[in-house]
């Protein structure tokens, strides 16, 4: 089948290589010219393990295709997915304009039938936006082509994403018709050998699919964040209390792990823009206000716990940072807890020495430039360089090289042998017994002493 995909970034630069990798043509097309250039030469604009292999290999085989020209991608092309940004507004609403301007392009290059996909996370009803902005088009051409709306919500977790798409928990399509729905059915058909992973439903109902799905998730991440301050203050340990819950089937332990708050993409943009939708509806979302609430906090409480150690004015401290993208497995650092904390510190008086694996140029590009200019904010080589002269190591992301560290060597270079683990990786004994003082999140904290 040949396909047509919007946008080159995250979403639509994974969609496009998977079903390249799976035998259809794919034509990926983009506004920036820069970035179409490099995507030629092989250089993605994003790290994500396993996709720069794909999308090399089929570019070599010539089933995976990049170019700037809309109209000649569109010619012949039977789908279009649409997977541009919708980034949210200063009102949490998710901003269409991307999704509009790219739905009247179609309009304007398509020559046959056409399903239109909306792969961006959209609000519900943009489907029916989409349609319109399509049908102007055509009128204006003057032209009389049937086309249908289809909304297939990616689901998509930064780090995984290649396995995410190709062995898929479930496939949502959307469509209202019949015609949609069985072209739909025929695309995925290599990734859902087994029937039951393709849903369909009606297109509002994907719609809303998308958001319920990452509000649940980022509700049991604030929800156990919410439980670790509480059993901070009790002598809890959050820790087992995660293993006991997580042991009960109906629960489970994926996304209970307690940390410095949810970040990238998705979750803080997906829960502002349903508490919006609901808000606009007339509905009261406090679940979902509570848990933006939650998260908004528990960004703070690395920067508490490093001020109730070692004060309030923080003036000639140094701290290592270990991890700044949002989650392991990315460069991806929109709305990370990193970027939170390292506000917190410099403004307090300090300095940060920050190393990630993978997010250094990331980081290098997103943050504020007087942060790097003043020299409060010192970008490492490796993960040991951050450490010299520092009075604390702080952990934000829970990258694999971090997690079996030398705290021999570390107990070397820095000046005081503190952690403070902002997802609990380490176990405290452990980390005791090599002289170190240990605070963690919901849990009590561990000094040598206390062995």
């Amino acid at each position: 089948m040949k396909l047509t995909i919007i946008g080159t970034g995250y979403v639509g630069l994974v969609t496009g290589a998977c079903f390249a990798e799976m035998g259809s043509r794919v034509t990926c097309v983009d506004i920036d010219t820069a970035k179409i250039e490099n995507l030629k030469k092989g250089i993605l604009p994003i790290y994500e393990p396993g996709l720069e292999r794909i999308v090399q290999e089929n570019m070599a085989d010539g089933t995976l295709q990049f170019t700037t020209r809309l109209e000649d991608a569109a010619r012949d092309c039977q789908i279009f997915f649409i997977a541009v940004g919708t980034p949210p507004g200063e009102d949490g609403s998710a901003d269409l304009q991307y999704v509009r301007r790219v739905a009247a392009r179609i309009g304007q290059c398509m020559t046959d039938y056409a399903v239109i996909v909306d792969k961006s996370t959209v609000p519900v009803g943009t489907a029916d936006q989409v349609a319109e902005v399509v049908q102007e088009a055509l009128d204006t051409r003057g032209i009389d082509l049937e086309f249908d709306v289809v909304s297939n919500p990616e689901f998509l977790k930064e780090g995984a994403a290649i396995q995410d798409f190709l062995k898929p928990d479930r496939i949502i399509v959307g469509a209202n018709s019949e015609r949609a729905a069985k072209i739909m059915t025929r695309l995925y058909a290599p990734f859902s050998m087994n029937r039951d992973k393709m849903i369909l439903m009606n297109v509002r109902d994907a719609e809303m699919t998308k958001y319920a799905a990452n509000a649940m998730l980022a509700t049991k991440i604030s929800f156990m964040n919410e439980i670790a301050n509480i059993c901070e203050h009790l002598g809890v340990d959050v820790e087992n209390v995660r293993k006991g819950i997580g042991s009960d089937s109906r629960i489970g332990y994926s996304f209970i792990y307690p940390g410095a708050g949810y970040g990238g993409s998705c979750f803080p943009k997906d829960v502002k823009a349903l508490i919006k939708t609901s808000k606009d509806t007339g509905v009261d979302p406090a679940v979902l206000a509570a848990v933006e609430n939650r998260n908004n906090l528990q960004k703070k409480v690395l920067a508490e716990k490093i001020k109730a150690r070692l004060g309030t004015d923080l003036s000639g401290r140094r701290f290592a940072l270990w991890g700044l993208a949002f989650k392991p497995g990315t460069d991806d650092m929109r709305e990370a807890a990193s970027i939170v904390l390292i506000d917190n510190l410099l403004a307090a008086g300090a300095i940060v020495c920050a190393y990630d694996p993978v997010a250094m140029a990331q980081a290098a590009r997103e943050l504020p430039e007087a942060w790097l200019e003043s020299s409060r904010l010192i970008l490492a080589n490796d993960q040991y360089q951050a450490l010299e002269n520092a009075d604390a190591m702080i952990l934000v992301t829970e990258w694999k090289t971090f997690r079996r560290p030398d705290f021999k060597r570390m107990g070397q270079l820095l000046n005081q042998k503190i952690i403070f683990d902002g997802r609990n990786q380490y176990d405290p004994e452990e980390v005791a017994e090599f002289g170190f003082e240990y605070h963690g999140i919901g849990r009590e904290a561990f000094h040598p002493a206390d062995l």
